[in-house]
């Protein structure tokens, strides 16, 4: 018994050892993140990479939302000792402002975007992993973590006087530029998962019965989404912004539907249908809710009784209950939206290369899957190198030996934008000297609830330019329309044998 206790306690110190090891090299080598425990089921070296990132990104936005508290920075204040010495060190002003508030929520997401930005121009061009340049991308987490501090700290000591107002203008072009990505993005998700699927129609029909039940589900949706902001954000006396807005928005959904059924768009795009409408008429609503969301709420008489209406669940003692449900629920569609732009958005880049906002909707399925959002390759499939060693963690594909699965660059870019649109949607975009987090998405501003509310309109010309935009090209018919194929931008090695 004392042997085998022996070789079993042996056994336990080498399986504490190798992950150890292996965490090290994680942090300060090239080596891919992975999980301490060996149990769990292998994961590519690209995602792996992409959810570190993301984890950056994350952390860089709950800070900017604590240092945007009021709460948070009282508490700061009175509790952290040598406050005022660090301010005075630090050019804060009396106030500290520039340690808390709006003002710190661009420092930080000053150096997280300058972090971002940084990486991305040294990641350009990248083809695969064995590029010295994709080790430092996949690994070092540690210090690269370290760099990001040592960025956002940097950033406090930029004097206060132009710095603000500059990096405000930078903010408000990335962040326009990053909500149309986001709009480019969606009008392709609802594009390509209509064309997959209708394709798949014409070979089997019960590919008809997943479209009909997808399309009553988001036309479902969307239905419930104007019940609950009409019950909620209108009031018989008052609201007849929010009621004008809700009728509009319903009846260009309603008119998007009809344009993607007549027979002039079926003639020149086919694969065009109700399933689309349905997913940007589920879209629409949502940015309505949000702008709505975002808007201050009005004060009216109602029966003689001064009450605060515009907005769900506010009483008459103005106290409101479950505004901060609300708001949870909206910033966290809100960054669902974000990772899924800086994901997508790099994996197409790389699919179809730079002009990827054009060429994903010509793209034509040959078959259908339910991989909607990812068109085929017509490539065989690459043999993964998985770790086989025994390291104590769990195992890690390499999926990237010959190419990369997703354009390092372009992810890198396009998170560089998030940050900005992150900044500027936390301090209200055009109101940011007044913005405080508690209010930020219970009562936002007027300029949060235009650029919001154009950001819904631009999606519904951008899907409208989609289905009509063929009808204004005259093209020969005796031209045989050619399929779109992927290219991977990666020179193929070719073996040529030469018989003398």
């Amino acid at each position: 018994m004392s042997t085998a206790q022996a070789i079993n306690r042996s056994g336990v110190y080498s399986y504490f050892l190798n992950m150890v090891a292996y965490q090290i090299c994680c942090c300060c080598g090239p080596a891919p993140c992975s999980l301490c425990c060996s149990f769990c089921p292998p994961i590519k070296s690209s995602s792996s990479t992409r959810v570190m990132y993301t984890l950056f990104h994350i952390l860089a936005c709950a800070v900017s939302c604590l240092m945007l508290s009021r709460t948070v920075s009282e508490a700061v204040r009175e509790n952290v000792p040598f406050f005022n010495v660090v301010c005075d060190e630090a050019h804060g002003g009396g106030d500290c402002e520039m340690l808390v508030g709006y003002s710190a929520v661009y420092r930080v997401c000053f150096g997280t975007a300058c972090f971002y930005l940084m990486m991305a121009l040294f990641l350009i061009d990248v083809k695969s992993s064995q590029d010295f340049r994709a080790l430092i991308h996949n690994g070092f987490w540690f210090l690269k973590f370290i760099t990001l501090l040592g960025m956002v700290a940097a950033a406090f000591f930029i004097p206060t006087e132009s710095f603000l107002h500059a990096w405000h203008y930078v903010g408000v072009v990335g962040g326009f530029a990053f909500i149309l990505i986001q709009l480019i993005l969606i009008t392709a998700f609802a594009h390509t998962w209509n064309k997959n699927w209708l394709t798949g129609a014409a070979e089997d029909k019960r590919w008809y019965v997943a479209v009909m039940f997808a399309t009553l589900f988001f036309y479902t949706v969307a239905t419930a989404a104007f019940t609950f902001m009409y019950k909620y954000y209108t009031h018989p006396s008052a609201c007849r912004v929010n009621k004008a807005l809700l009728w509009t928005n319903l009846g260009l959904c309603a008119i998007m539907s009809f344009i993607a059924v007549t027979p002039c768009v079926q003639q020149k795009q086919p694969r065009s249908g109700l399933l689309q409408a349905s997913i940007i008429s589920c879209y629409v609503m949502y940015l309505t809710f949000s702008a709505l969301s975002s808007r201050p709420p009005e004060k009216v008489e109602y029966q003689g009784v001064n009450m605060t209406v515009c907005y769900p669940n506010v009483g008459r003692d103005e106290i409101q209950n479950e505004g901060n449900a609300v708001a949870i629920i909206g910033a966290a569609i809100m960054y669902c939206c974000v990772l899924f732009a800086c994901n997508e958005a790099s994996y197409l880049a790389e699919v179809f290369g730079p002009f990827w906002m054009i060429k994903v909707y010509r793209y034509e399925f040959q078959k259908a899957t339910c991989c909607f959002c990812c068109p085929e390759e017509e490539e065989a499939e690459e043999e993964f190198v998985i770790d086989d060693e025994s390291k104590g963690c769990q195992k890690v594909i390499h999926n990237e030996s010959h190419r990369v699965a997703y354009s390092y660059f372009f992810f890198h870019f396009v998170f560089f934008l998030a940050s900005l649109y992150v900044m500027m949607t936390l301090t209200n975009w055009f109101s940011y000297e007044t913005a405080v987090l508690e209010t930020t998405f219970t009562h936002g501003s007027y300029s949060t609830f235009y650029v919001k509310l154009s950001s819904c309109w631009a999606c519904v010309v951008l899907y409208l330019w989609l289905l009509l935009g063929p009808l204004c090209h005259c093209r020969s018919n005796s031209k045989r329309p050619r399929r779109s194929r992927i290219k991977r931008r990666m020179a193929s090695q070719r073996h040529v044998s030469v018989i003398v």
